[in-house]
């Protein structure tokens, strides 16, 4: 004998849906509805019980009532490519008038007077979501920036805030009289390659403009040393100015 048609009616009626993100509890209701004269038991059931919790899961709706079911879906890590294959029974059957245990009436009830449907689950993560996520990444990485970009420029203004008008003045002469001890090198140099020429010039014998020729190479090495010392000179004295400036 064919089971009887569903009394109840189910809202939704075919599917439940849960909405993530899953990194916590998602709740969804079932709605059941008792549109005839008679109370009716009911019984909820799942296919993963493990991954559900149902309150409540059993019970007696009276004539002409509803009651809302909760359906707590556990926290998962959720996959987009795979589809849900867990699913819903609602069993109902028309409670006899003397009922006084539900436990006893399902343990009696026949099959023919059980009523069941189904429903299947259906997960979705929103697609305002993720993009409410991304949204929400790119502004902490903008102001994350910009904290960094006020904070150096904040430090640059104190160091040069710290600086009195002495010191910097002290400084302004230093860097003058770098320059001037870097002219001075230029002029030394240009005056040993001319004293060079001159002692090229002079020499007329093979012996001589040999002997000239391996003075002009010391010459040029003292010339090129001297230039060397000045530019470790100067770069020393700018690295140890700047130094101070960030002190």
């Amino acid at each position: 004998m064919a089971r009887q048609e569903q009394v109840l009616l189910l809202e939704p009626q075919h599917e439940l849906r849960f909405r993530g993100p899953f990194t916590d509890v998602v709740t969804t209701t079932l709605k059941l509805s008792n549109p005839t004269d008679r109370n009716v038991c009911f019984k909820v059931k799942t296919t993963a019980p493990r991954r559900y919790c149902v309150r409540p899961n059993s019970g007696v709706i009276d004539a002409g009532t509803s009651i809302n079911v909760s359906v707590m879906l556990q926290p998962f890590d959720y996959d987009p490519n795979e589809k849900s294959k867990h699913k819903f029974m609602v069993q109902s059957l028309v409670a006899p008038p003397d009922m006084t245990d539900t436990e006893s009436v399902w343990k009696e009830a026949k099959p023919e007077e059980l009523m069941d449907s189904k429903l299947r689950c259906v997960f979705e993560m929103p697609i305002e979501n993720e993009k409410m996520q991304h949204d929400m990444d790119s502004n902490k990485m903008v102001s994350s920036s910009l904290l960094k970009s006020e904070s150096s420029t904040l430090s640059m203004k104190s160091v040069v805030s710290s600086l009195d008008d002495g010191e910097v003045k002290r400084i302004m002469e230093e860097c003058k009289r770098l320059q001037m001890e870097v002219q001075r090198l230029r002029e030394e140099n240009k005056q040993i390659r001319e004293d060079d020429g001159l002692r090229m010039r002079k020499s007329t014998a093979v012996s001589s403009q040999h002997s000239s020729s391996s003075s002009g190479v010391t010459v040029k090495e003292e010339g090129f040393s001297a230039r060397a010392v000045a530019l470790i000179v100067l770069f020393f004295v700018v690295g140890v100015v700047i130094g101070k400036l960030v002190l």
